[in-house]
């Protein structure tokens, strides 16, 4: 195999590796029951002028299955971080002691729960597209190269190998989700 072919290939396969481990990233940020720290992750603080992440500023624990507690490094943050947190819309209510953050996350409800795996699905149609059109523009690529009509074929397939077994990964993914999600 050419040096230019043997390019497409490993890039397609970074680039189908990397739409994995973005799904997985979002997966983590829907929540489905119990209370951790990755679900204020997305949260941005207004930290003297510069949209900071939560955890830069602050300290993020889950003291129990329930509840999550936000310790900031300052405590002029208290303001910032609320507002932050209102601001992701992520559906909780934080209050505040005068010396941190406390959120209980409420227990789930079927109808939640229902919507949380519409939005992990959608999550992971979104993450196959991807990896099809990393197949579509491989193919495409693969095609402008002087090669023979056979290897073409051949590396056609393995394109087509390595995107089921991305989407297989993607299924599993979602399952395992869905699973979660959908157990009281």
């Amino acid at each position: 195999m050419d040096e230019e072919a043997k390019f497409i290939i490993d890039s397609t396969k970074e680039a189908m590796d990397n739409a994995l481990i973005h799904l997985e990233k979002k997966l983590l940020n829907i929540r489905a029951g119990k209370a951790t720290p990755s679900m204020v992750s997305g949260v941005m603080v207004d930290y003297y002028g510069t949209p900071t992440p939560i955890h830069q500023v602050s300290n993020v624990s889950t003291p129990d299955g329930m509840t999550i507690t936000i310790q900031p490094w300052e405590k002029s943050l208290i303001p910032e971080i609320e507002k932050g947190i209102h601001i992701a819309n992520l559906g909780f209510n934080p209050m505040n002691n005068g010396e941190s953050i406390i959120i209980n996350v409420p227990p789930l409800t079927e109808e939640r729960r229902i919507e949380l795996v519409k939005q992990t699905k959608a999550e992971g149609e979104d993450t196959k597209i991807g990896v099809r059109n990393d197949r579509k523009h491989a193919n495409n690529e693969l095609k402008k190269l002087e090669i023979s009509e056979d290897l073409l074929k051949n590396l056609e397939i393995d394109i087509q190998k390595m995107t089921d077994n991305h989407i297989h990964k993607i299924e599993s993914s979602l399952t395992a989700k869905e699973k979660e999600i959908m157990t009281v």
